[in-house]
Formats: C-alpha cells, sequence, structure tokens
C-alpha cells in the first residue's frame, strides 16, 4: 500500500457549517431500503445518529452489550432493532456479525460508534488494554465478519468514529497494549483514535473495488455523551465544556457541539453523495479534514482537531491491519 492519501485531505465544500445537524446533512437523501449497523447506537451520538438515519428511511440494527436498555432508549423509532455485542468479546462479536450476514440483508452502511472513554487501565481477557480492544480491535473484527453483507450492497460505506485525540500519538507499535510502557489513559485513547482513522484508510485501499468505501470521522467534542460525562463537572470546566453553572458550553465554530451536530459528520460520512468516489479520509465539521502537521497543544477554547499526516499513513494502515490480526489471532490468556 504505497498510495500517498494526503492529496485526498482537502474539503469539498460541502456547503454546511460546523453547527448543521444530522437532520440537515440528511435533508433531502432517502435511504429507504438501506440497511445500517451502529454500535452504541442507542445513546448520545449513536441515538441522534439512529434517529437521522431511521428518519431517513433506513433500517437500523443496533449493537449494544445490554440489549434491554438499547431496546427501552430506541423505543418508538421506526425501523430499529437491537442486537447484544460485547466489543471486548471475540465470541460476542462473532455471534451479532453471523446473525446478520444469516439474515440475507445487504449492508449498505456500517457505522463503528462505540467507544471506551479514558479511564484506569483495563484488560480484556486476552490481557488487552480496553480502549484499544474496544475502539479498534473490537471493530475491526466485526467489520471483516461483516464483510459479506458489505459487499452484497454492491455500493457500502464504513463509519469509524474518531476524534481531534489522533493528533496526539501514532500507534505504540512496540508495546500497543501498555505491557511495558507506563499506561496513560489520554495517550490510550489517542492511539485508539489514531487507529479507527489509520483502520478506515487501509479498508478504504482494500475494499474499494468491492465498493465498500471507508471513512473516519471526528464529531466533534459532544457535551453530554457517556464519554465525556465520565470526566466528571471539574475536568469538564477545566476543558470549557461547561460553565460554572455547569451548563454545556455549545461553541460549534471551535468543536464543542450537541449530540445531533457531532451526529452530522457521522451521517455526513454514511450518506453524502460529494464523497461517492472519495474514500479513506477523515472528516470533520460535515467535510473533508483539511490536513495539518502543525503540533498544536490542547486548549480549551479550541481545541486542535485537523487530521495528522501519521493517521493517514497508507505504510502506517498496513501495518497495523497485519497487527490487528495477529492479536486476533492470538490465543486468550490463560487467568
Amino acid at each position: 500500500m504505497a498510495e500517498n492519501t494526503a492529496h485526498k485531505q482537502h474539503p469539498v465544500g460541502s456547503g454546511f457549517t460546523a453547527s448543521a445537524t444530522a437532520q440537515d446533512v440528511l435533508a433531502g437523501i432517502d435511504l429507504s431500503g438501506r440497511n445500517a449497523v451502529i454500535t452504541g447506537g442507542h445513546a448520545g451520538i449513536g441515538l441522534e445518529t439512529t434517529r437521522a438515519l431511521s428518519r431517513a428511511g433506513a433500517s437500523v440494527t443496533i449493537g449494544a452489550r445490554d440489549p434491554g436498555r438499547a431496546a427501552e432508549a430506541v423505543k418508538g423509532i421506526e425501523r430499529v432493532g437491537v442486537g447484544r455485542l460485547d466489543l471486548l468479546d471475540p465470541a460476542s462479536i462473532d455471534a451479532f456479525a453471523a446473525s446478520f450476514v444469516e439474515s440475507g440483508r445487504p449492508l449498505h452502511i456500517l457505522i463503528n460508534n462505540a467507544g471506551s472513554p479514558p479511564g484506569e487501565l483495563v484488560r480484556d481477557v486476552r490481557g488487552y488494554e480496553a480502549q484499544f480492544a474496544t475502539n479498534h480491535l473490537g471493530h475491526f473484527q466485526l467489520t471483516r465478519a461483516l464483510l459479506p453483507s458489505l459487499r452484497a450492497a454492491q455500493g457500502a460505506r464504513v463509519v469509524n468514529v474518531s476524534s481531534g485525540a489522533q493528533r496526539f500519538s501514532d500507534i505504540l507499535w512496540d508495546d500497543p497494549n501498555f505491557q511495558v510502557t507506563e499506561y496513560s489513559p489520554g495517550l490510550a485513547y489517542a492511539q485508539s483514535k489514531t487507529a479507527n482513522v489509520l483502520f478506515a484508510v487501509g479498508l478504504d485501499h482494500r475494499w474499494a473495488e468491492d465498493g465498500i468505501r471507508g471513512y473516519a470521522a471526528h464529531p466533534g467534542v459532544v457535551v453530554g455523551t457517556n464519554l465525556n460525562s465520565a470526566a466528571g463537572g471539574e475536568a469538564l470546566r477545566a476543558q470549557g465544556l461547561i460553565d460554572e453553572s455547569g451548563h454545556p458550553v455549545i461553541d460549534p465554530e471551535h468543536g464543542k457541539k450537541t449530540p445531533q451536530q457531532g451526529a452530522g459528520t457521522i451521517v455526513f460520512a454514511a450518506t453524502s453523495p460529494l464523497l461517492a468516489r472519495i474514500g479513506g479520509v477523515y472528516l470533520k465539521d460535515n467535510d473533508i479534514s483539511p490536513l495539518d502537521d502543525e503540533p498544536r497543544p490542547m486548549s480549551a477554547a479550541s481545541p486542535p482537531a485537523e487530521v495528522m499526516s501519521h493517521s493517514i499513513d497508507p505504510r502506517s494502515a498496513q501495518r497495523l491491519w497485519e497487527l490487528s490480526e495477529q492479536l486476533l489471532e492470538a490465543p486468550t490468556r490463560s487467568n
């Protein structure tokens, strides 16, 4: 995979502003007869994405660790089903994918949305660090398992929900699971979000001839999602996400969005006709992100979120694909 992908990282002039919502982006788009799978599609930006796709006519299947809770959250939304999916459990991933493939339905849209927030070091039964295992490796396994359904769509899109955090770390190639490296929640999260982008690049390169295109979407910093709520009030104030009264700070032009606005870039990636001939790119603010390799520290006022070269490097995408395959093939660690 020697192709240079940097030339594709230019806005296409979508006409949408950073404040556009999923409903705005989908105006005039008819998804009747289309099938979508969304991991974590029952909460936060995932729920808003589910609502928007349903309104446009799509049938949506949600993958959730707690199907009962998910079903309650999406009650009343048309054409929505729920299946059990635990991204830290390889058997659960295979069972969810097998159920969908065996249904015979083509899969037009796969949105790899569910994520594990930064926190204390947690390992799965294989000994893998939980953020990397959930945010990337579980979705990598799921996407490959759903390949027959994606091919059957004869025109499918896979959207990996990433983050501006991809700017702050490449893959820790020699120690992605922090076996030796001192664990840092922020570093682990950044690595997993870079992996989301590289996976989109690698997928697009491998499967575009099958009509399957890959995208990574940065939804913005969305106040009120499970990921951000886990940070706690003090941390959210320090990040400029809530004011002194605890009310959300909504400033889309500087990356701070409502869930409805955050879902906009996700559905743009999943449906926009402007991307019909473009894949393997990172999106933000309802358009393709420009490339920005200038090191910029995190800022509460305006969090940097443009894509960096290490996140779209085709050689790294190939290397990550091979590493991910190796990690999936490794035997479960005995306790």
